[in-house]
C-alpha cells in the first residue's frame, strides 16, 4: 500500500469538536476500504494568506494515511463535496516522518537546525553593492536633456 501525508483546511466557523468530527469520519472512509490512518495533527486555527471561499482563517489538519489509490480517490472526492472543507493536498511519500512536523515544533527547536540565519555572508551595510559598482540611472547622472517643455493645462503651458 502506499504512504501519503495529507493536509486540509476546515472552515473557520466550526468549533474544534466538529473538525474532530470530519477527521473521524475520513479516517473511516480509509478504514472502510482497506487503509489505515496514523499520525493526526491538529494546527489549529490559523490565517489564512488570502481569502478561501469568504474565509480569512481555517482550521488545519495533518493525516498520515497509509492506503490503497481507491481508497484515496474516495476521501478526497468526500472532502470536495463537503462545504466545510475549504482545500486539501495529498502528497505520496516514501516513508512517514518520526515525531512531531515542523508545524508542531517549537520555534527553538527549529532555529537549532538551521534555517535562513545560518548563512555566512560576510560582513556587508546597508546598502554595500560590492563589486558591482555604482547604479547608472541612463541621462539623470547630468547629461544634456534639452530644455524642459511644460505640460499641457499647467499655467504657462500649451492652450
Amino acid at each position: 500500500m502506499a504512504l501519503y501525508e495529507h493536509v486540509f483546511l476546515a472552515r473557520q466557523d466550526l468549533s474544534q469538536q466538529q473538525v474532530d468530527a470530519l477527521v473521524e469520519q475520513y479516517k473511516g472512509v480509509i478504514t472502510a476500504n482497506g487503509g489505515s490512518v496514523g499520525r493526526i495533527e491538529n494546527w489549529g486555527l490559523k490565517s489564512l494568506t488570502y481569502r478561501v471561499k469568504k474565509n480569512r482563517k481555517a482550521y488545519y489538519t495533518l493525516m498520515d494515511i497509509t492506503c490503497p489509490p481507491a481508497a484515496l480517490n474516495e476521501m478526497e472526492r468526500q472532502m470536495g463535496l463537503s462545504e466545510d472543507v475549504l482545500r486539501f493536498l495529498t502528497i505520496k511519500v516514501e516513508a512517514h516522518e518520526e515525531g512531531a512536523s515542523a508545524m508542531m515544533q517549537k520555534r527553538e527547536e527549529r532555529s537549532e537546525r538551521g534555517g535562513f540565519g545560518d548563512r555566512d555572508r560576510g560582513p556587508r551595510s546597508f546598502g554595500d553593492r560590492g563589486d558591482r559598482g555604482p547604479r547608472s540611472f541612463g541621462d539623470r547622472d547630468g547629461g544634456d536633456r534639452g530644455p524642459r517643455r511644460p505640460r499641457e493645462g499647467v499655467e504657462g503651458g500649451a492652450e
